[in-house]
């Protein structure tokens, strides 16, 4: 090349490789944006296949049994459902946690709003599937204002309240809140669960007065509302005042109980005259004992044991022979406290009948404590003595043999026994 021209050539040259050398390389993202496939892939490595390969993060995931379930339900529920179509969808799903999970997703859906029967039904069957954490939540709700209150939802709320430990102050805070509402005002079925939880906390005598308390008020307010107890509350309310010994509170209840046209049954005597032992106005009990037999009601095993050992400490000894008597003609038994009351009085004011009652409290006594030789013992040295026993000694002897797998045993027993006393096989049919 001629020399002229090398000169021409050489700066220009230079000058294209100056600017080759230090133009600057193109940003990442300019990259990114302009040339996108360049960017996203090598290009040491093949296209892509037009079909991506197989992989188990792709594959669809298969549903639980719960979850297939939940759905089923979830379609049987048409668009624009209404409460009473959840309240149908819930009840008839016998699974709880399903029908909680249900619930939730009505809760959730545009222009639905849970009503207290849905509540109410809810609440139902958590209970009944002993799914209490779950029902405390839904209470905490319906306490907060979650739906419409109701007499029925309050009342459910309560009697929950009540049967757990740990709520009985939540209980009450839903009363007052029934008290404060128009519309929902307590009835007798609620006064009838919080006194019935009052009672249940009268487990020692120095908390009775605390709780008693409570009860009175309770009592003023239910007037105060123009609820017209019936005999189940007012024999709560009795069993109150007896209990922490204020039998003059307990008299003056069942006094009003005409009032009410309420009519006294068993309960509301047994009540008034254990409270009048214990009290130590053991003749006025004694006297309400008569007045109650003569309309035919008759008490508990445990007022008959208390009336007796109070005769028996008061030296009525006859009076409590009486009253053994009549326990024993509607089959019932004494226990051994009662008879050690009664047997550690004055022998010389025994007759032989009344010695038949000692023995007879005696065998029925070490049968039911599974002394049963014993009682045996007793038993032949009767016999012997020509004393002729009632029949629930018999029984009670008997019974307890059999309890124990001794059928053969009480077989032969029986046997011998009917020889030995021919009254007893006119008696006895069967065993």
């Amino acid at each position: 090349m001629p020399a002229p021209i090398h000169r021409l050539l050489l700066p220009a040259t230079q000058k294209t490789l100056k600017n080759l050398i230090y133009s600057p390389l193109p940003a990442v993202s300019y990259l990114n944006f302009t040339y996108p496939s360049l960017y996203r892939r090598r290009f040491s490595t093949p296209p892509p296949s037009s079909q991506p390969p197989a992989s188990h993060f792709l594959r669809p995931r298969t549903r639980t049994p719960l979850e297939t379930q939940f759905e089923t339900w979830v379609q049987k529920l048409k668009p624009g459902f209404t409460p009473s179509d959840v309240e149908s969808a819930l009840r008839a799903q016998p699974d709880a946690d399903l029908a909680l999970d249900i619930f939730r997703w009505t809760a959730l859906q545009r222009g639905y709003k849970h009503t207290d029967t849905t509540y109410l039904t809810m609440i139902k069957l958590l209970i009944s599937a002993k799914r209490y954490r779950h029902a405390e939540t839904l209470v905490e709700e319906v306490i907060a204002g979650a739906c419409p209150i109701s007499v029925p939802l309050y009342n459910a709320v309560i009697r929950f309240c009540c049967g757990r430990k740990f709520l009985f102050n939540r209980a009450f805070d839903v009363y007052k809140k029934m008290l404060k509402s128009d519309d929902c005002k307590p009835t007798l079925e609620t006064f009838a669960m919080l006194f019935n939880s009052l009672l249940r906390r009268f487990n020692r005598q120095t908390v009775c007065y605390v709780y008693l308390h409570s009860v009175r008020s309770l009592t003023k307010q239910m007037k105060a509302v123009g609820i017209i107890p019936d005999t189940f509350v007012l024999n709560m309310i009795i069993k109150a005042y007896s209990k922490c010994l204020d039998v003059d509170g307990a008299i003056r209840v069942y006094r009003e109980m005409g009032l009410y046209g309420c009519e006294p049954n068993a309960y509301t005597y047994g009540y008034i005259f254990k409270g009048l032992c214990e009290k130590g106005r053991v003749l006025q009990g004694f006297g309400l004992f008569k007045e109650m037999r003569e309309k035919g009601l008759v008490p508990k095993g445990s007022a008959y044991m208390i009336l007796i050992c109070s005769l028996a400490m008061e030296q009525r000894l006859d009076d409590a022979v009486d009253v053994v008597y009549d326990m024993l003609e509607n089959s019932m038994a004494p226990d051994l406290l009662t008879y050690k009351t009664v047997i550690e009085n004055d022998w010389s004011l025994w007759s032989k009948n009344k010695a038949v009652l000692v023995y007879m409290i005696l065998i029925c006594s070490l049968a039911t404590e599974q002394r049963l030789d014993d009682a045996f013992d007793v038993v032949y040295d009767m016999l012997e003595h020509s004393m002729a026993l009632y029949l629930l000694t018999y029984k009670t002897v008997l019974e307890e043999l059999c309890g124990e797998g001794k059928s053969n045993d009480a077989f032969e027993l029986l046997k011998d026994w009917k020889k030995r006393d021919l009254s007893m096989a006119k008696r006895i049919t069967a065993f």
